[in-house]
């Protein structure tokens, strides 16, 4: 080997060795630069969190509980209720009541769901059994059920009693309001009894058929609307109008008790002839008629207006179909304006509802 190689390789050597050196520096420098101390604040998430590479392991399967299908049920849905509702029940007390203005027995037994007779019939020392004797302020027995509300006379019995009113001893004995002992009863004389189901006859309060020709009536008896002389005149066609410009009922209906209709009409309203005929009554009449007009139609028919306020058709006075006769009024047995409307045929008594067209 020539001198020359031999002084090369010391050289190769120390640049190897210098090249080293410096790569080691720059490493160094690398490493603790500010910006690389930065850099290294920063976790890489690949350092920080490894990445999952493989699924996770399978979780243990919960079985669920079976699905349940309910059927419907059939019921009955109650919605609740505000307020109570107390039950009717039947009762046994014997009510009183005041009459009002505008009352009739007729309503006033609707309302209480009795018939008119029985309030009449529990109200004899007072009514005499006429409709028409009702008057505003008055208090009545209101029985609890039909029949008659009676009071016990000294030496009563049952057997008297339930044969009067055409009752059972039973029903008058069983009924819890007479408070009687089933086994001793004792009835004292001014005791009320009820007699369920009983009824008797009614004591009519009327005012007579009066004839057109000469009859003899007597005003002292009828009133003073009693026409005394004898008339002639109109005739009636027996068909009939109604006696008012209103054709609805005010109080009572035609019943065994009240023979004939109470009208609507106010006040002064007009009243009208039915039928053509002749007055044989006009003017104030006894029984609580008050102020009345009988019109004789000369064909067996006779037609009452009562409670006018003022009759204007005077005696023997022959009027027209729809003639004014008087004006509407709450004279004589009253509690309101209204018209009280009968009709009588040969001295028997008809029910208006027979004769007048349809309202």
């Amino acid at each position: 080997m020539s001198s020359n190689s031999g002084k090369f390789i010391p050289a190769f050597a120390w640049l190897i060795a210098i090249s080293m050196a410096v790569l080691a520096g720059y490493l160094m420098w690398k490493q603790f630069s500010p910006a690389a101390q930065a850099a290294s604040s920063v976790i890489s998430p690949s350092l920080a969190v490894p990445l999952l590479t493989q699924p996770p392991e399978p979780q243990a399967s919960v079985a669920m509980p079976p699905l349940v299908s309910y059927k419907p049920q059939l019921a009955l849905v109650r919605k609740a209720e505000l307020r109570t509702i107390i039950p009717e029940r039947p009762s046994t007390e014997v009510l009183t009541y005041t009459v009002e203005i505008g009352d009739s027995v007729f309503e006033i037994a609707n309302q209480f769901k009795i018939k008119p007779e029985t309030l009449l019939w529990a109200n004899y020392s007072q009514l005499n059994d006429n409709p028409d004797m009702i008057s505003v302020g008055m208090l009545l027995n209101i029985p609890p059920v039909d029949g008659v509300y009676y009071e016990l006379q000294e030496g009563d019995t049952l057997e008297m009693i339930a044969g009067r009113f055409e009752a059972k001893i039973a029903e008058i004995l069983n009924w819890p309001g007479n408070g009687l002992d089933l086994t001793n009863p004792v009835l004292e004389a001014g005791t009320w009894v009820m007699v369920p189901g009983g009824h008797r006859e009614f004591r009519q309060w009327i005012i007579p058929v009066i004839p057109r020709g000469a009859a003899g009536v007597s005003r002292a008896v009828y009133g003073a609307g009693a026409c005394e002389g004898s008339y002639e005149g109109a005739y009636g066609s027996g068909a009939f109008i109604w006696p008012a410009g209103n054709h609805g009922l005010s109080g009572n209906d035609y019943w065994s008790g009240h023979l004939g209709i109470d009208i609507a009409a106010g006040e002064g309203a007009p009243i009208y002839a039915a039928d053509a005929g002749v007055v044989v009554f006009s003017g104030w009449a006894t029984g609580g008629y008050g102020n009345m007009v009988m019109i004789d139609h000369g064909n067996g028919y006779q037609t009452v207006y009562a409670h006018m306020s003022n009759a204007t058709a005077g005696c023997g006075r022959s009027v027209g179909q729809g003639s004014i006769i008087g004006y509407s009024g709450s004279t004589g047995n009253s509690t309101g304006a209204h018209l009280h409307f009968e009709v009588r045929y040969l001295g028997g008594f008809v029910s208006p509802w027979y004769v007048l067209p349809a309202p």
